[in-house]
Order: structure tokens, then C-alpha cells, then sequence
């Protein structure tokens, strides 16, 4: 599909060698061609008109009329009267193809993949007053590369945000802004890197090939500890080497326990007595239906804790906005690695971030979503009682995810690629381990992103797969 431009003329990029003998009208006649044959030009693209392309080129425009001229003889360009002219129909090399893994998918009926919101219900309206009213009143001073620990203001709410809805311990100053959880954990990883860690422990199963990227870009090992009913086994941490650990003590993920009171003591106890830092998750903290709010772990230890989040489920990943409530030892260090990184997260859109929690909306936003998966959590309940009546479903009492335990005898990779036959898409959780093992087999059936309806729809299709009758 060729690009549609503005009433502005677009621009064309060709290289005239004016010292090499080769008349200029010759030059851009094959500067023209060629850019059709390669397809840097596509059929229907608009050309610049004659008299722009000859100021940009410092030609004249006679010259420039008679390439147009030529290549509409020679099949390259068409001109209509009163439009612009144009890459004629049939000319040039068609667009590269997509490699195979990018191609899209075919549609689903239903599609549970994890860890994605409700792309729908992204506040647009909200979004866009915010972002408005962040451009309206932002000083001039605020365009430039600023603090390299993020826009003052932001951090300022962040801190009130944190302290009053996850009972952080919560200072503006040890707040850093960043482009979310991943570039958070990268930067956190390479600050303990520096100071001597050599290796850091993340629940299994949970996140290794998050955590296994960055540990190896900082040049850490990864271990792998176990996670039971209780969250991770902090014995089992402290019988490694490790000296920061990545956790995700509210829901953990992804089988949506929480981390049990005594277990929370015991990692403090162990941070504190390893000289150790805890990367605390918090990815989905905001949502939850049967049990209580928890707390940040952060709350308990904020000199060995990094806090992280971002708006990714509370909002949509595609904002790309976070932050790391830092022990007052990094903050520097994390910040002086952020500037290295990339020199800032958007300012512009921090500022709107800041004004959407301030006024409220965020708020109002949060508790919408919490009765829409709310909902959704409802239908999925019940489309497993009618179809998979004897499976056993786990970790629903936070977030937009549950992990179903499959039948013995019942193998993952064959339910997965049978469900997709059947235009529905299952994960497995042997992604979620680091030894890839399909034993037990089980599911983490995501519905932040899935319609009440295509839940109902998808399992009624898989019922059958999912109860071990296929």
C-alpha cells in the first residue's frame, strides 16, 4: 500500500556527482529508475512535483519535466490531469517479503495468551486530555534532556502513588524512571554487576528468558530456585551463590501465589544477611478479586529492595513507561546507567502520566478494569466447569491470568498444537521454566486481552483437550 502525504510535497532523496562528467539529466533519470526498480519508490506513490524536486536538486525545472517525461514514455511514472505524478501501475520490483515469523497470524477464535491487557479499553480520551494538558502548562526548560532519573513531577506522584496504594517506602528522589520492566531489570543488573555481583537467582518457574537475557548482557549468572504454594523457597536461594534475587512476591508469576508472611521475612533476613539486593516485581498488584491487598515486599526493606513497575498492564505495554524505586546506595549509580542507556524516557509522556493519576482518571480507569477481568474471570470459571468440569484451575485471586492443571497422561505440546488446529491459542507453561520440562503438564490461560464471549467461545472449542478426551 503506497504512502499517502499530506498536501505537502514529499521529499526524494537522489545523488547528483556533479564533478563526474555524467550530464545531470542522465543522473536523474537513473536516480528515478532505479528508485522504482528497487522499490524504494511503490506503485502509486506520489512524486514530488517538478518544481520541488528541481530545488531540492538545484536543477532546473525544464530538466526535471523532461525525466518525468521520459520515464511516463518508458512505463515508470503516470500523471492525470489535475494530480500529482505517480509510480505507474506494473512498474518496479514488488515489496520484500515479510520473513516467515513476522507474517501475521491467522485469526483466532480465541487467543490466551498471558500477560497482555485489555488493548481495547486503553483510556484514549483520558489519554489524550492528559498528554494536552501536559503539553499546555510543561515549562520550555522541560523540553530539554533533564534529570536523568526522570521528570521531577512524575516522581513526585509516583512517590504518593506508591506509598499510599502498594505501602512503599517511597522517596522521589530514589525513583527512576525508565522504558519499561526490561530496561529496568537491565539497568538494575548492570549497577550489581559493577558492584561485584557475579550471579542472580529468579523463580522457576517464572521469567528465564527475561531474567537469563539480562544476567548475560551484565555478564551475571542466572539460577534458577524453586517456587512451591508458599512462593520461592528462600532456603533453597540461600544455598546458592546468588547475590540478588528477581521475585514477584504479590502474584507470583505465573502461578499467582503470594509470597507466604514468613517467606517475606526470611528474604529480608537473607538479602540482609548475604549483603544482597531483592528486584521486586510488581507487575499486576493493581487487580485482584478474592484475598486482600499485599503490600511491596519494599515496604519491609527498602535499603535491599528495588521496587519495579510499570503501566503496561495497568495501561498498555505500547506506553513503554516505568520506574525502579531504588535502596539509596543505587539510586545514583541506576540513574548515571539510565543516562548512559538512552538519555531519558519521553518527557512529554511522563508529564501526561503524572497528570492521569493526579486527576484521578487513572484511578477510575484502574477500577473499570478490575470488574472487566473481574467478569471475564467469571465466564472462564464457568466455560471450564461445562466443558473441563474435572480440571483444576490455580491463581485467579489476582491479575489477568490462571494456570490449568492438565489430566495426568495428558502431554502439553500436543494440547497446544491440537487447540491451535482448532483456532485457539493455548501456552504452555514449560515456557515459563528454565528446564523447558512439559511434566506436570499445564496451562496459563491469559484473558486480559480476550472478550467475554471468546473466552466462552475458545474453551467450548478445546473443552475436550482440556478435560483429556482427545
Amino acid at each position: 500500500m503506497p504512502v499517502e502525504w499530506s498536501s505537502s510535497p514529499p521529499e526524494l532523496l537522489l545523488a547528483l556527482d556533479r564533478g563526474g562528467g555524467r550530464p545531470l539529466r542522465t543522473q536523474v533519470e537513473h536516480g528515478l529508475r532505479e528508485a522504482i526498480r528497487t522499490g524504494r519508490l511503490r506503485v502509486g506513490e506520489r512524486l514530488p512535483s517538478s518544481r520541488e524536486l528541481a530545488r531540492t536538486l538545484e536543477v532546473s525545472r525544464g530538466l526535471v519535466q523532461e525525466c518525468y517525461a521520459q520515464l511516463q514514455a518508458e512505463g515508470y511514472l503516470v500523471t492525470r490531469a489535475g494530480s500529482a505524478t505517480r509510480v505507474a501501475s506494473g512498474a518496479g520490483g514488488a515489496p520484500p517479503a515479510l520473513p516467515r515469523a513476522e507474517r501475521p497470524a491467522s485469526r483466532l477464535l480465541a487467543d490466551f495468551r498471558w500477560g497482555v491487557p485489555d488493548l481495547g479499553s486503553f483510556p484514549v480520551r483520558d489519554w489524550l486530555w492528559a498528554v494536552r494538558e501536559a503539553a499546555r502548562t510543561m515549562p520550555v526548560a522541560d523540553l530539554d534532556y533533564g534529570d536523568a532519573r526522570g521528570s521531577a513531577v512524575l516522581r513526585e506522584v509516583l512517590a504518593g502513588y506508591l506509598r499510599r496504594v502498594r505501602a512503599a517506602v517511597a522517596d522521589p528522589e530514589h525513583i527512576v524512571v525508565c522504558s519499561g520492566y526490561a530496561q529496568g531489570l537491565g539497568l538494575v543488573l548492570g549497577v550489581l554487576a559493577d558492584a561485584g555481583v557475579r550471579s542472580v537467582a529468579f523463580e522457576d518457574p517464572g521469567s528465564p528468558a527475561t531474567v537469563g537475557a539480562a544476567a548475560a548482557a551484565a555478564g551475571l549468572r542466572a539460577v534458577a530456585v524453586p517456587v512451591d504454594e508458599h512462593g520461592i523457597d528462600v532456603r533453597a536461594l540461600a544455598a546458592t551463590d546468588a547475590r540478588a534475587v528477581v521475585v514477584t512476591p504479590a502474584h507470583q508469576w505465573p502461578t499467582g501465589v503470594a509470597l507466604a508472611p514468613e517467606r517475606r521475612v526470611a528474604l529480608v533476613e537473607w538479602a540482609r544477611r548475604r549483603d544482597a539486593f531483592v528486584l521486586e516485581d510488581d507487575y499486576d498488584a493493581e487487580f485482584r478479586y478474592d484475598r486482600g491487598p499485599v503490600g511491596v515486599l519494599q515496604g519491609l526493606a527498602p535499603e535491599r529492595v528495588v521496587a519495579m513497575g510499570t503501566v503496561s498492564k495497568s495501561l498498555a505495554p505500547a506506553l513503554r513507561i516505568g520506574w525502579m524505586l531504588c535502596p539509596p546506595a543505587l539510586a545514583g549509580a541506576l540513574a548515571e546507567h539510565k543516562h548512559r542507556s538512552d538519555r531519558g524516557t519521553p518527557a512529554l509522556d511522563q508529564l501526561a502520566l503524572a497528570r492521569l493519576i493526579e486527576s484521578g482518571r487513572f484511578d477510575r480507569h484502574l477500577r473499570r478494569m478490575r470488574a472487566t477481568y473481574a467478569g471475564r474471570r467469571a465466564v472462564l470459571l464457568d466455560a471450564l466447569g461445562a466443558h473441563a468440569p474435572a480440571l483444576t484451575v490455580s491463581g485467579l485471586a489476582a491479575g489477568f491470568h490462571a494456570v490449568a492443571h492438565l489430566p495426568a497422561g495428558v502431554d502439553e505440546h500436543r494440547v497446544t498444537t491440537a487447540a491451535r488446529e482448532r483456532s485457539v491459542g493455548l501456552y504452555g507453561i514449560s515456557g515459563c521454566r528454565a528446564s523447558r520440562s512439559t511434566a506436570p503438564a499445564q496451562l496459563v490461560l491469559g484473558f486480559g486481552d480476550v472478550g467475554e464471549r471468546a473466552i466462552a467461545e475458545g474453551i467450548a472449542a478445546v473443552g475436550r483437550l482440556l478435560a483429556g478426551r482427545v
